[in-house]
């Protein structure tokens, strides 16, 4: 089985006749945008219309092609200065157009009788909800120089302190035990059933950080100060507001979701109490110790063997489900392995022009990694009902973007729960209780440093030393009394690339979102067995055309209530409990 991805669906190399004739079209595209712009005809709105629609139809399907080859070769190898280079040049020739796309917004946006003419047009009917969504940004729009002009800065600004971000993480050498590692290495051992272990790549990846740490801080103080710049410039009250806007999403949401999780922490804190004390601790949990194994679940899986458990599991929810993950794993979808100058973590790619996607993982043969590959394999599913929607309409917000992958996770944790006994489902539980904690309380400290950096950043400039107090603060009040207070990960803002983008604030709250609407979606489907999954792939399609709270709708979901998050949390609030009986004479 192929360890790396190939991406020959795409292109054969740089040296491709296809990929050389297509950066030529690309040209030739921007050119016609340029032309369009200077001629839009206020009397002809709607031919004007349908033509700017056609138009970023067919760059759309070019420009996804031609960034995805290239910045998925940038993530398997972060040291190729050949992708390096041509992405900065893709880059300049997507802003190339950013002023004709603000006015053909603006067009849109003017437009008083949008309504009358979507109705009007087969083509324009299907965008509809794009179209409204448009000329509800207008207002937030700045002038077509100063659209243009940030654009342009941007690949110099806030892109390029994420792209140094990325090179120095995944370029990090660790010495740990005498040797070199990466940063992905080191972080793996966390899951490791040896304690000293465990702490020993905990303090080695803590000592790592010292050799970057500085310039690591200035990428977050310059691309979170550009954030809301930005936000404060686009009329918006803050860099929070601006996305959840664009997430699609209702700050009564947001509210109902954290209010639902503060009523919860005490259950967490319980298992966690319980997790220290079972591992000999007096104080709490030590950070090295969240994803301590308990029970016994020593065994290491092979590719072959991940992938055999996953399509049998899922050809049970849904056979497109298991087929999909029969060519994800056959068709080189997937790059498995850790290695030097390949980011850490997982993520999928879609690639809807060739109904495929792209996975990339750091797998090492624990269970977590076989869930990884559930999760990502989870957005790769969710792509799969979104492709056949045309070109513009294949986006999902992102609260949304989690819901597949974090399903995924359920069902394939809670079956190896279901069927396991003693030792073995202890295990399985409290692999599962881990990673709620981190879905849940590792995400809502997360939400509340960003929080904190975007509103110290207003007034100052935020050195390592300020930003790990802000890190230590934020993990406190997410994990509560359940971490021992003198091991907590001061660095976490080191390690994560989501806090690293220019143009996407607050990558925390959607995982919380996708983990707790996942469980209630999941209790759904326990109740309603096979009649759930069409539902359920109805759903997936209508996430890139309604509102997060409109998508819910679609199952009867009200998502601005606390009921409905607190039947979620319920859930884990039942496994804790399960948890705290299997162990309460360890």
């Amino acid at each position: 089985m192929n360890e790396k991805w190939s991406l020959d669906i795409l292109y054969k190399g740089y040296d491709d006749p296809k990929f050389k004739a297509d950066v030529a079209k690309a040209d030739e595209l921007i050119e016609k945008e340029h032309k369009l712009s200077a001629s839009l005809d206020p009397n002809k709105r709607k031919e004007t219309i349908i033509e700017i629609i056609k138009l970023r139809e067919e760059f759309e399907v070019l420009a996804s092609e031609l960034f995805h080859y290239v910045s998925l070769q940038c993530e398997a190898d972060t040291t190729d200065e050949k992708s390096a280079a041509l992405m900065g040049q893709l880059m300049n020739k997507y802003t190339a157009i950013t002023k004709d796309e603000v006015m053909f917004n603006k067009y849109i946006g003017q437009t008083e009788n949008l309504d009358e003419i979507v109705k009007s047009d087969a083509l324009l009917s299907e965008y509809e909800f794009y179209l409204n969504e448009i000329k509800k940004d207008y207002k937030h729009m700045l002038s077509d120089d100063v659209e243009d002009m940030y654009a342009k800065m941007d690949i110099t600004g806030g892109n390029a302190w994420g792209n140094m971000f990325s090179y120095l993480t995944s370029t990090l050498e660790v010495d740990y035990e005498g040797k070199t590692i990466n940063l992905s290495s080191v972080r793996n051992l966390a899951y490791d059933p040896d304690k000293n272990v465990r702490k020993k790549a905990y303090e080695a990846e803590l000592a790592a950080y010292k050799k970057v740490e500085s310039a690591i801080a200035y990428s977050l103080n310059n691309i979170k100060k550009q954030s809301n710049m930005i936000a404060k410039e686009r009329g918006y009250a803050s860099s929070l507001d601006a996305t959840l806007d664009h997430s699609r999403m209702k700050k009564e949401t947001l509210d109902a979701l954290w209010g639902a999780i503060d009523e919860y922490l005490p259950k967490f804190e319980e298992y966690m109490l319980r997790k220290a004390k079972i591992l000999g601790y007096k104080n709490g949990l030590p950070w090295f110790e969240l994803f301590a194994p308990i029970g016994k679940m020593d065994k290491k899986y092979t590719v072959e063997e991940a992938r055999d458990m996953l399509i049998n599991l899922f050809g049970n929810f849904s056979k497109d489900m298991a087929d999909m993950m029969t060519r994800a794993f056959d068709e080189a979808w997937i790059d498995f392995f850790p290695r030097a100058g390949k980011v850490g973590g997982a993520f999928c790619a879609g690639i809807p022009s060739k109904k495929q996607s792209r996975v990339l993982t750091n797998f090492t043969g624990s269970l977590s990694d076989i869930d990884t590959l559930a999760h990502e394999l989870g957005h790769a599913y969710h792509n799969l009902h979104t492709q056949d929607q045309r070109p513009l309409n294949q986006s999902y917000s992102m609260p949304v973007a989690e819901t597949a992958s974090t399903f995924n996770e359920n069902v394939f944790m809670n079956f190896a729960t279901d069927n396991a006994e003693g030792e073995e489902k202890l295990a399985l539980l409290e692999t599962q209780l881990s990673d709620i904690t981190q879905t849940i309380c590792d995400i809502y400290s997360r939400f509340k440093f960003e929080s904190a950096v975007f509103e110290e950043c207003k007034d100052a400039f935020l050195f390592p030393e300020t930003l790990k107090n802000l890190m230590l603060k934020a993990q406190k009040e997410g994990y509560g009394k359940g971490l021992d207070p003198e091991y907590l990960h001061p660095y976490m803002w080191a390690c994560k690339s989501h806090y690293y983008s220019s143009g996407l604030s607050f990558y925390n709250f959607p995982y919380a979102f996708g983990a707790l609407f996942s469980k209630g979606l999941y209790a759904m489907y326990k109740k309603e067995g096979a009649s759930f999954v069409p539902k359920y792939q109805k759903m997936l399609l209508a996430t890139t055309v309604n509102s997060v709270e409109d998508t819910a709708k679609t199952m009867g979901i009200d998502l601005t209530k606390k009921d409905f998050w607190r039947g979620s949390l319920d859930l884990v609030k039942a496994q804790i409990d399960e948890f705290l009986e299997l162990t309460k004479d360890m």
